[in-house]
């Protein structure tokens, strides 16, 4: 990775906007671009984004150059010309290119990222729920999110957000996968950084209480009945005495 010195420059407008708004008392609106090169893998790309508060407004599709709401919603209030983006790119490509000529291409410390399996909402037999893989604290943002379902990877449904600037210049990710929980059933979420000797798997699966087996429900049932009978006598024969109470009582005490 090249430009462990060059992404701070690209992050420079994002963190002067932060730093503006930490004295002050309200909402704010900014806008995130960066651009990195992997050396090793010849790879290079970038992102660009708007977030309120923390939250992903849009983000540019630079590969097709559209603009991709976080909610369709949103497009219905605002506009942003995709085209805007890839102008602001270029430039953020210049600053690493000249950053990297003048520190000799030095390269980043890689973070490996931390990683959490959570669900959206309670966890309830046969009602249907999305798992999400929260994978935090990384750099550079080269890494790959896979879901395994029982063992067998899975995609079907998997969706997956775009970067998010994290603290100390790292990143972090969501990727979310549907899924109707099943007793037996297991996930892990696999994540691959080159900040991680192996890959790291991070397994979950439904916590829900036990079966009751057929022996077992006969028996409560069995217990039941027994407690009910039992009552009915015991009630019954209260009545019969308090009857025979009221009866001898009366005999003592005449009108």
């Amino acid at each position: 990775m090249a430009g462990g010195r060059g992404v701070p420059l690209a992050l420079l407008a994002v963190l002067t906007l932060q730093g503006a708004g930490a004295i002050k008392v309200g909402n704010m609106i900014v806008e995130t671009e960066f651009y990195q090169r992997h050396e090793r893998l010849q790879q290079e790309g970038g992102e660009f984004m708007f977030d309120f508060d923390g939250d992903e407004i849009f983000h540019v599709d630079l590969q097709k150059t559209e603009t991709v709401w976080r909610l369709p919603e949103f497009g219905n209030f605002a506009t942003f010309e995709a085209q805007g983006a890839l102008q602001t790119m270029a430039i953020v490509k210049q600053n690493l290119e000249f950053m990297m000529e003048h520190t000799n291409r030095s390269q980043g410390a890689i973070v490996p990222p931390e990683v959490m399996v959570f669900p959206k909402r309670r966890v309830e037999l046969g009602d249907p729920n999305v798992l999400i893989c929260y994978v935090d604290k990384f750099w550079p943002s080269v890494i790959s999110i896979t879901w395994l379902k029982n063992g067998q990877k899975v995609t079907d449904g998997v969706l997956e957000t775009v970067f998010y600037l994290g603290p100390e210049f790292t990143f972090r990710k969501f990727s979310y996968l549907p899924f109707i929980p099943t007793r037996g059933d297991y996930y892990d979420c696999r994540v691959e950084h080159e900040g991680l000797p192996t890959a790291l798997m991070k397994h979950w699966e439904p916590q829900l209480p036990l079966p009751v087996s057929e022996s077992t429900e006969t028996l409560v049932c069995a217990l039941g009945l027994a407690v009910g009978i039992v009552g009915i006598i015991v009630g019954t024969i209260l009545i019969i005495k308090a009857m025979k109470m009221n009866s001898a009582r009366n005999q003592r005490d005449p009108l």
